[in-house]
């Protein structure tokens, strides 16, 4: 799988493992208290029952990193990103940092794997200047992501 469809993966997991408390899987019911009260459950749940049929829409068979990226429809990037950094330890800051975002999905954020995913995104510029290709890469990310159906920050789409 590429590096974007992994962040887009990574993302959808973590926004629909609230909603499947309501389902049958009982193992995210561990992650319901700490993202939701257990009364709202029930309406997440039904606004999540929707995402399906969004990712096998017409938008989904032409997203360009295949089904991945459609999955991220209607997923609220900043709040699954939030509540991520609200449990990590470090401080990281991911409305900035490609690095940081990267970490907080636990994902490689090494520079080998940030090349790759310039690489992916057709980044014209020097990969061996980090810094300009980062805050490329940030804002990339959050432009593909909006594109592909995800809820993010008007300032954070580049």
């Amino acid at each position: 799988m590429s590096i974007f469809g992994n962040i887009v993966s990574k993302l959808f997991h973590h926004a629909a493992a609230p909603t499947q408390v309501a389902s049958a899987d009982t193992s995210a019911s561990a992650d319901a208290p700490a993202s939701a009260a257990t009364t709202s459950d029930p309406a997440p749940a039904g606004a999540g029952a929707t995402t399906p049929p969004a990712a096998g829409s017409p938008t989904a068979a032409a997203a360009p990193a295949s089904g991945a990226a459609a999955s991220v429809q209607g997923v609220d990037v900043a709040a699954v990103l939030e509540g991520l950094a609200a449990k990590n330890p470090q401080k990281l800051d991911w409305r900035h940092s490609i690095v940081d975002m990267m970490k907080l999905l636990d994902l490689d954020s090494s520079l080998s794997a940030r090349k790759e995913l310039a690489t992916e995104l057709h980044y014209s510029g020097d990969t061996n200047d980090s810094a300009a290709m980062n805050v490329w890469l940030h804002s990339q990310v959050m432009k593909k992501l909006a594109e592909n159906g995800g809820k993010v920050p008007d300032d954070l789409k580049g």
